[in-house]
């Protein structure tokens, strides 16, 4: 019996060969009895990240068209974010559901959770009849995603070896990262003649094309091929030999208890608090950059451009060259301080009106940048330290990370309008307090030139002047400007309900979100000291020694299977 990889085609063997042309078999059945070659695996790999691309378009839209949507649906602010906040913890607690891809597989997780997003977003969310409606369809989307955030990432992880992974991860982590350019390249080219509803619609389309796409192409390695460790594609032909039966290691049970440990639940902890400016740019920084220095939802959009690119780049640069020098940590630490740097500094100019588009940015390039070298290599790592624990659990392990950083996100999202509580006043009636005082405008000038008269007419309601009043302002003010201040009094009263309110809230709004940006840095800097309990090498020499040792073993075993079967 030969040990050497199988030559035969990397498709779908079901027990029954009669079943194999049954449609059902190949809409359903997806497992790989034998790992597949380079063309196939990375065909896979590409479907799993488009996967990922299209379904973060899918969750992150809503964001982009956020002041929109507030206004359909007369929302407060408080309420949408705590459309967010919910839909955060549903798919905090979907992500454990995930866990168990471990014993369902992963690749039909991933397919029918892109359709059912699809649908949503096409035909759910932008047909939504109230505002509780659309709370409740928005928390099915995050269920959605809550699954395949874990899925995807075990698909990634079990077709790439460990030498590889840091590069397959960085292309994963494109999704959300590239989902976030895709949200706000659309927006900003297409809001100026669509409606919110139909920028949803866009991103349901998106996900109903990889959907078919993922149907028809995606497959998934069998328990046998998946449950091992794979360091290097050298290891290819003992993997298959020990899935073949030739050599079988029982793996240990109880994965949810195995990865209640420092090193799993501590790092998905401190790279959830790592990325609370990343979260902040997805839902806030179109509600910053408006109240905070009156940009449009177009121009906020494109200013996000110049984090996503750089980071969606720069993930598969560092990736590759984390492989090559077969080290986690360095870049880890790199990425973490060279962010926190740069926080700091957009924290500093966050009290600074005079702050121009070109400095921020600069700002936002350097904040992608600096951690999308910090987070590829912790993907890899993080998976490599699950499997120190247990190859066979990485689900489990990923849902873990899935459940700690969405219910991250969650209280973040909870603590924005708390923490920043001038968001609300802005968002609710900013627009409007502006928009009365310019239409306003001429009569403001009438009252103002008159203060004391006009303060002695308020005292009366409509109608309700004495004579002797009325005549009076007729002489003073002159009967063409009494009648624009009485065309403008809808406006006046908006402005004397709200205009003080939305004035206290604009002083006080930059140095809220200050405060809100150092609490980011202080995630970041909390990230660092994680970085230790995670497995990987420091020196690339080590790294390497450790390689060839493992090379050496692999070797052997291969050697003592073929003995046996002689």
């Amino acid at each position: 019996m030969s040990v050497s990889p199988s030559s035969v085609d990397d498709s779908v063997r079901p027990d029954d060969p009669a079943k194999a042309s049954t449609i059902a078999t190949r809409l359903f059945h997806r497992e790989l009895s034998h790992y597949p070659e380079a063309a196939h695996r990375y065909a896979y790999l590409a479907i799993v990240v488009a996967t990922t691309v299209v379904l973060y378009y899918e969750l992150y839209i809503q964001y982009g068209v956020a002041t929109s949507i507030i206004t359909h649906f007369h929302m407060t602010f408080g309420y949408f974010v705590w459309v967010s906040v919910i839909g955060n913890a549903v798919g905090a607690f979907a992500s454990l559901v995930a866990g168990l891809a471990d014993r369902w597989g992963r690749a039909n997780l991933v397919v029918y959770g892109l359709l059912i997003a699809a649908l949503l977003l096409l035909f759910g969310l932008p047909l939504a009849s109230d505002k509780n409606s659309y709370l409740v369809l928005f928390a099915a989307v995050s269920f959605v995603e809550g699954v395949v955030l874990v899925a995807t990432p075990a698909l990634i992880r079990d077709f790439s070896p460990q030498i590889g992974r840091a590069a397959a991860m960085g292309y994963w982590t494109m999704g959300p990262v590239i989902g976030s350019l895709v949200v706000t390249g659309v927006t900003s080219a297409t809001l100026t003649s669509s409606t919110w509803q139909d920028e949803l619609r866009y991103s349901g389309i998106a996900g109903l094309a990889v959907f078919a796409v993922a149907l028809v192409g995606l497959r998934e390695l069998s328990p046998r091929l998946r449950d091992q460790l794979m360091v290097s594609m050298n290891d290819r032909a003992l993997i298959e030999a020990r899935a073949a039966g030739a050599s079988t290691e029982q793996q240990p049970k109880g994965h949810w208890r195995q990865m209640l440990r420092l090193d799993v639940i501590g790092s998905a902890f401190a790279i959830s608090v790592f990325l609370l400016l990343y979260f902040a740019a997805v839902g806030n920084f179109v509600v910053y950059f408006a109240t905070t220095f009156g940009y449009s939802e177009q121009r906020a959009n494109a200013l996000a451009n110049w984090y996503w690119a750089p980071n969606a780049v720069t993930l598969v640069a560092v990736g590759l060259l984390s492989d090559r020098l077969r080290v986690r940590k360095p870049f880890m630490v790199v990425g973490a301080v060279g962010s926190a740097v740069v926080t700091a500094v957009f924290a500093v100019l966050a009290t600074h009106p005079e702050t121009t588009y070109s400095t921020f940015a600069w700002l936002c390039l350097g904040i992608g940048v600096f951690s999308g070298i910090a987070y590829a290599p912790w993907m890899a790592s993080f998976t490599e330290t699950v499997e120190r624990r247990n190859p066979a659990a990485t689900a489990t392990g990923l849902a873990v990370w899935g459940w700690i950083i969405r219910i991250v996100v969650a209280v973040s999202a909870a603590c924005v309008p708390i923490v920043v509580s001038s968001v609300t006043p802005l968002v609710e009636h900013g627009a409007e307090v502006k928009a009365a005082a310019t239409q306003a405008g001429p009569a403001l000038a009438v009252v103002k030139a008159h203060p004391q008269l006009f303060a002695e007419l308020a005292k009366y309601p409509a109608g309700g002047v004495p004579p002797q009043l009325a005549a009076q302002a007729v002489q003073e003010v002159g009967a063409a400007d009494l009648a624009v201040v009485t065309k403008a009094q809808p406006q006046l009263q908006v402005l004397q309900k709200y205009g003080p309110q939305v004035k206290q809230a604009a002083e006080h709004n930059p140095g809220q979100w200050q405060t809100w940006w150092w609490i980011c840095v202080a995630g970041q800097v909390v990230f660092l000291p994680f970085v230790f309990v995670m497995a990987g090498r420091w020196s690339p020499k080590r790294a390497r020694e450790d390689a060839e040792a493992h090379q050496q073993a692999v070797e052997r075993e291969l050697a003592e299977l073929a003995a046996a079967q002689v």
